[in-house]
């Protein structure tokens, strides 16, 4: 089991990993060897996320999430298979906490003070005045 928060734990099963060739410069080592992960996550079938994160996860993921409900990040930053395996995992992990921690309760409206609403129109006509000595002497109105 993969620990995620307090509550929430992936079971490795659930994630599986395909490994590809890297795209970019590397030399010789690019063209022969498969460094790249591309980390899949069935999100909506596991059993280990509540509804609420599924949803909110795939809000988050975007187009890194099939159809399916399947999750699909790729790594390729680093040379060795190790560490892009480390960093797709890292990269799930944290899309994954983001997704479990509740969003901000709504605004309540409110409305503006008085005295807020005072100082508004206070600084229009103070606006407006300064606009109106701008024009043409004599012609006051």
């Amino acid at each position: 089991m993969i620990r995620v928060t307090a509550r929430i734990a992936l079971d490795e099963s659930e994630i599986t990993e395909d490994f590809l060739r890297a795209s970019g410069p590397g030399g010789q080592n690019v063209n022969k060897l498969e460094t790249a992960v591309q980390l899949r996550f069935a999100a909506m079938a596991s059993v280990n996320l509540p509804d609420a994160v599924k949803a909110r996860l795939a809000t988050l993921a975007g187009r890194r999430m099939t159809k399916d409900g399947v999750l699909v990040i790729t790594a390729q930053r680093h040379r060795t298979r190790e560490r892009n395996r480390e960093d797709a995992l890292e990269r799930l992990l944290v899309l994954i906490r983001e997704a479990a921690t509740p969003p901000p309760p709504p605004r309540k409206a409110t409305k503006p003070t008085l005295g807020s609403k005072k100082r508004r129109l206070e600084s229009k006509t103070r606006r407006g005045e300064t606009k109106r000595m701008r024009g043409a002497p004599g012609r006051d109105e």
